[in-house]
Formats: C-alpha cells, sequence, structure tokens
C-alpha cells in the first residue's frame, strides 16, 4: 500500500463529522477515530511497517501511550522484534502492581514513544514524562495523524524529536479555523 493510499485508508475509516470535544478539551467539527483503523488488521499491519522505519540502531524499546497507542506499539514490535512497554494514564488503584509502565522496561534503555493522534501533544509529552521517570531516555515521538492544531510544536517545545506519518492535510481534511 503506497502512503497516498494508506492516508485515503485511514480517513475512510475514522474520519468523523459533527461536534466533538477532543481529549485537550478543545471543540471540533471533525473527529479521527483511532480505534476504527487500529482495528483493522492492514492498516495496523500498514501502520506497524511505517512505525518500524523509525525504529533505528539507538531504539532499545517501543512504548505506546494507554490506550490508543497500545495496538501501535505491538504493531510496531511484531515488525522490528523490539520489545514494548505500556505507559498507563495513572495507576491501578488498590490491585495489581500498581505500575504507571507495563512490562520491562531497564534504566538507561532508548525508548521510540508512538502514539495515535496529536492534537495538543499532550498525552505525549505526559507519556514521555513517565517514561524518563523510570529512567528510560525518550528519542523521540512518532504518530500516526497530527492534527496541526499545536502538537508538533508542544513535544518540540517540550525538547522531544517529533515525526507525524501524516498529517491531517495528506488525510485531505480542511481544518476549519
Amino acid at each position: 500500500m503506497t502512503d497516498p493510499e494508506l492516508a485515503q485508508a485511514l480517513r475512510a475509516a475514522a474520519l468523523l463529522e459533527g461536534d466533538f470535544t477532543l481529549r485537550s478539551g478543545r471543540k471540533s467539527k471533525y473527529y479521527l477515530d483511532k480505534y476504527l483503523f487500529e482495528t483493522q488488521p492492514e492498516l495496523l499491519r500498514e501502520l506497524g511497517r511505517r512505525f518500524a522505519k523509525y525504529v533505528t540502531a539507538d531504539v532499545d524499546r517501543i512504548a505506546g501511550a494507554e490506550l490508543g497507542g497500545i495496538a501501535l506499539a505491538a504493531a510496531t514490535s511484531l515488525e522490528t522484534g523490539r520489545p514494548f512497554v505500556i505507559v498507563r494514564n495513572s495507576k491501578k488503584a488498590g490491585y495489581g502492581t500498581g505500575k504507571l509502565i507495563e512490562g520491562k522496561l531497564e534504566q538507561g534503555e532508548r525508548v521510540l514513544l508512538v502514539e495515535d493522534v496529536a492534537t495538543s501533544g499532550g498525552q505525549a509529552i505526559e507519556a514521555c514524562r513517565t517514561l524518563k521517570k523510570a529512567g528510560a531516555t525518550v528519542v523521540g515521538v512518532v504518530v500516526t495523524i497530527d492534527r496541526q492544531e499545536g502538537g508538533r510544536e508542544a513535544v518540540e517545545g517540550a525538547g522531544l524529536r517529533f515525526e507525524a506519518l501524516f498529517t491531517t492535510s495528506d488525510l485531505g481534511v480542511r481544518i476549519p479555523r
């Protein structure tokens, strides 16, 4: 599948129009429902292949933020053979291990965070902070779709490398101003 074909497949699978409130609290006339593309094996496989290009020799481990980044991290792990961890949004309350990071993460490992859709960049920045607190070095953040609404600038402003497989422009989504 070519990049333009994948961009159009993502748009067809995930673009919803209406009135939405995003995780950032912003209002939007459209929503890119990551679960509608992440749960389709053909699309997930293609995304794993593209994320794998960012898993260079200096990346020890892949990370995916709960919940949307988990399938992407797993697909990238399968494509590259590198292990992955899951970064929780919050600790489990009163049961299990109570960890914020699930899976094995060694002190000093270099980690690439893969993410679904970036709007403000808030979730990616939070996940990177959690990884750093656990002793990892975050080598960058790669998102499936950059909504082009400040996420790149926020992530880069936090001192992190930011890459996007696609932007809303690539998907042919017009951003209402």
